[in-house]
């Protein structure tokens, strides 16, 4: 079950909230290459991915770094500016014709005051999220971009499939030319 059917079924069966309560959550089709959050805005709103691929990156020094990408059943946000109204360190881009459920921070402080269970379920994200994050960081320091691209493919197959070369060899810390020769020597 994901977060979002969590969320609308435990809605579903609160009968006097249940239309305000569900009335939250917004349905968007989005175009591929739509900024959803820019680096340095606050974000307003939590995504869930119906159908499509979402991508987190931010600028150094004029170089785009992906570091995470979002596909169906996934929620997203840059949780940080989310939770605690800070600018956002990075932005948030559709990569392909995307459907997103979203939901207000607004909406979403009022769901976890009425419904206080869910915060624990949102705790888990987080701590899942934060997992990836030393995931990624501790691949950067002590594996070579081939074992980073074999883990890759590994555990993420789907980003191979549907993700353009130039964001994997950014999510994998590598220029799309070393990409290349890593793909060739199999």
């Amino acid at each position: 079950m994901t977060l979002l059917d969590l969320l609308q079924q435990t809605i579903q069966q609160d009968e006097a909230n249940r239309e305000q309560f569900l009335n939250m959550f917004q349905e968007k089709e989005i175009a591929s290459k739509t900024t959803l959050l820019k680096e340095g805005e606050i974000s307003n709103n939590m995504y869930f991915v119906k159908k499509g691929c979402l991508r987190m990156w931010f600028n150094n020094e004029g170089k785009d770094i992906t570091f995470q990408f979002f596909f169906e059943n996934q929620a997203v946000s840059s949780f940080e500016s989310f939770l605690e109204s800070k600018p956002s360190l990075f932005a948030m881009e559709s990569m392909e014709p995307t459907t997103v459920v979203s939901l207000t921070k607004n909406s979403f402080d009022l769901l976890v005051s009425h419904y206080p269970e869910l915060k624990n379920t949102f705790q888990d994200i987080l701590i899942q999220r934060m997992g990836n994050y030393a995931r990624l960081f501790l691949s950067r320091i002590k594996d070579n971009p081939q074992k980073r691209y074999q883990e890759l493919l590994q555990d993420h197959p789907e980003i191979l499939q549907r993700v353009a070369q130039h964001y994997i060899a950014s999510y994998l810390g590598i220029t799309p030319i070393s990409l290349s020769r890593i793909r060739n020597r199999k």
